[in-house]
């Protein structure tokens, strides 16, 4: 966790929780060890801890208790992960916190038209295109897209594993804070369980092109997607330069006030909750929005890395919405 750039009160709430379920464990299950946990263990938890915390609290618990697990199971630690089934079980639909601040398409649509900056503009627009964090956004190299600019006009490698991709992004998934990748050491960590390629539409790809007419050289050999246009010209963006430009759209918008909640203020975060949201009700396939944002476990991630050009790629540009 410290590797992948956790805080210290990140770590602390993962011990509390793992702890708290070890005791439940031992104390009212009779299992001496996690490892021997069962399915019906993990549910029994999930169903006690429902009389004591919020629903969402619930469902971050359960997050945490599935990452443990999954990692137990993808390091040999462990033989299998007890909490696959639980989470099906509880029907773990992407959250569409329903709390939050709810932004029609042509709400959405409105407030980008009034940001004409192609910088702002464009990690805007590929944060609610694609779905990915804003350390994901700030690590993207040149090389991680494949458009025809970067693949015909621009020196750049573009990345294998984007060859006969058309259009498309990659998000890598071992990006932690302090790796040094490429000469440059990363400020960001990208949090997603497996690397993912998500297509780019029309849209996406001409709000791109006119970014990169216009992206000052970097300074860092990686060739960093997106870099500052004013303080620190040229270098890689920042987790907190992309959440200082979009709280500063979104406060003239009155969608953010110093000291909201998350109910009320539009952050980097509520573009990936909009992308989810409104490509999941339009498209109607919960699995394909899971694999574009990263959350599948590998034995359901290889399915759709499978039929990535057919069924991935269809499914997307008939149901993504247009913001232009």
């Amino acid at each position: 966790m410290t590797y992948h750039g956790k805080t210290d009160r990140t770590k602390q709430a993962y011990e509390r929780v793992l702890r708290e379920f070890e005791t439940f464990l031992t104390e009212e299950r009779g299992v001496d060890d996690p490892a021997n946990a069962e399915h019906r263990d993990c549910m029994a938890w999930i169903h006690r801890l429902r009389n004591s915390v919020a629903e969402s609290t619930v469902a971050t618990y359960a997050a945490y208790l599935h990452r443990f697990y999954a990692y137990m199971t993808q390091v040999g630690t462990f033989e299998s992960n007890p909490m696959t089934l639980v989470v099906e079980e509880m029907d773990e639909r992407i959250n569409t916190d329903p709390t939050r601040r709810e932004i029609s398409i042509p709400e959405m649509r409105d407030f980008l038209a009034s940001i004409d900056h192609p910088l702002d503009r464009t990690l805007l627009l590929t944060m609610l295109k694609t779905g990915v964090r804003v350390g994901e956004l700030c690590n993207l190299d040149l090389r991680d897209l494949s458009i025809p600019t970067t693949r015909d006009r621009i020196d750049v490698s573009v990345r294998p594993q984007l060859d006969g991709r058309g259009n498309a992004l990659f998000v890598a998934a071992d990006r932690a804070v302090g790796d040094e990748i490429d000469g440059e050491r990363r400020t960001a960590a990208n949090k997603r369980k497996r690397a993912t390629v998500i297509p780019v539409d029309e849209e996406l790809r001409r709000s791109l092109v006119r970014w990169l007419a216009i992206r000052p050289d970097p300074v860092s050999q990686a060739e960093p997607l997106f870099v500052s246009t004013g303080d620190g010209w040229g270098e890689r963006v920042t987790p907190h330069v992309v959440h200082h430009i979009v709280e500063g759209h979104a406060s003239e918008r009155g969608w953010h006030r110093e000291g909201g909640g998350a109910e009320e203020n539009v952050t980097p975060h509520y573009f990936r909750h909009f992308f989810t949201t409104h490509l999941r009700d339009r498209a109607g396939d919960r699995g394909i929005v899971k694999y574009l944002r990263g959350d599948v476990a590998s034995d359901v991630i290889d399915t759709y890395t499978h039929d990535w050009g057919d069924r991935v790629r269809r499914t997307y540009e008939e149901h993504i919405y247009t913001l232009a």
